[in-house]
């Protein structure tokens, strides 16, 4: 048999399980509060399994409380994080936003996108799920951590990783460098990858799968001047290997499976646009592409970048959260900014 639930008749051996925010007072009172400044332990499992769903809603009266509060996850006694991200940039969305919108692996649903889904399979000999509320207001937090025990550890199975990242902005060229519109956008040669974003930067063996990338258009011109944030290339270096990668693409929108400087919304279950921003590309934009069907494998490393416009050309506000899996121990990365530096830029209007 083939297809999406052909596997459903197979017996694994395995037993079911699921830590959730129920009363243990048998009351309906289902949730944590959780103080500003706490963190609150959501699952600590301490036999091999694999957590399959976990849901998340949250009510909270912090502005831009999604980049305030923080998602880690610990596998197999691990000291840092193997998972660390703001929460609504963990469920696949960033800009501090919420938005329905459907794809394979992570989902917000209605109402409004406040109902929050992640389907990526997450393998452990041991885990230890956290939230810490960096707010100034209480977060009221329901979840369910849905997993299996699957009574022996499988010894090839890669631990999931997600990390944050932003550059605000990007180290592009000023507006007044005196180029040209189609010089600024579309000239110049990018002939070593040095100064592209970089989404992920990792020691190990495992395999990529996926992102999602938000960008704040920071360019401040009119609808006169073209003013597509996107004509970057990605750049995937596997196993240290020198420039030009193996995995060298021709355009933003193209890592991204759409075509033709897109500007419309769009859902599909591996690649999809939440925000398509306002006119010329303005304002607020988030993309996502998931490498369930063709993972990105590498044996030693992998750098996962993408230009910032041509050749580096652009200054816009960036940041993205990268998906992986990899052996462990993963190498040592900073911390999360602080709060300070998460928070996304308030809304203008250009035009």
């Amino acid at each position: 048999m083939t297809g999406p639930l052909s596997n459903l008749p197979q017996l694994t051996g395995t037993r079911s399980a699921r830590a959730s925010s129920w009363d243990r007072t048998g009351g309906n009172d289902d949730r944590l509060t959780i103080a500003p400044g706490d963190t609150a332990q959501l699952a600590a499992i301490d036999e091999p399994g694999v957590v399959r769903h976990i849901w998340v809603t949250i009510a909270c009266d912090d502005e831009h409380y999604l980049r305030k509060i923080v998602l880690r996850m610990y596998w197999d006694g691990a000291d840092s994080p193997c998972v660390e991200a703001p929460v609504g940039d963990f469920f696949g969305l960033g800009h501090a936003q919420h938005r329905n919108f459907v794809s394979m692996p992570l989902q917000m649903s209605p109402q409004d996108g406040k109902a929050f889904n992640c389907w990526f399979p997450m393998p452990f000999d041991s885990a230890r799920i956290e939230v810490a509320n960096e707010c100034a207001t209480d977060v009221v937090f329901y979840y369910y951590v849905d997993y299996d025990l699957t009574g022996a550890p499988d010894p090839r199975a890669g631990r999931f990783h997600a990390r944050w990242q932003r550059q605000n902005p990007t180290d592009g060229l000023a507006d007044e460098s005196g180029l040209t519109n189609s010089e600024f956008q579309f000239g110049g040669a990018n002939t070593d990858g040095a100064g592209n974003y970089v989404l992920l930067d990792a020691v190990g063996e495992g395999h990529y799968v996926g992102c999602h990338v938000d960008i704040e258009n920071l360019r401040q011109v009119g609808p006169a001047q073209f003013n597509w944030y996107g004509e970057g290339d990605d750049m995937i270096f596997v196993d240290g290997e020198p420039f030009p990668p193996s995995l060298h693409g021709t355009g933003t929108e193209d890592y991204f499976n759409t075509a033709w400087c897109p500007a419309e919304e769009y859902n599909a279950p591996y690649h999809g646009i939440v925000l398509p921003g306002g006119q010329n590309w303005s304002g607020k934009i988030s993309l996502y592409r998931y490498h369930i069907e063709d993972p990105v494998r590498f044996q030693r490393s992998i750098k996962v970048t993408i230009e910032h416009g041509h050749n580096n050309h652009r200054s816009d506000d960036w940041s993205s959260t990268a998906y992986w899996y990899q052996t462990e121990p993963h190498a040592q990365v900073p911390p999360l900014p602080p709060v300070t530096d998460r928070l996304p830029r308030p809304d203008e209007r250009l035009f």
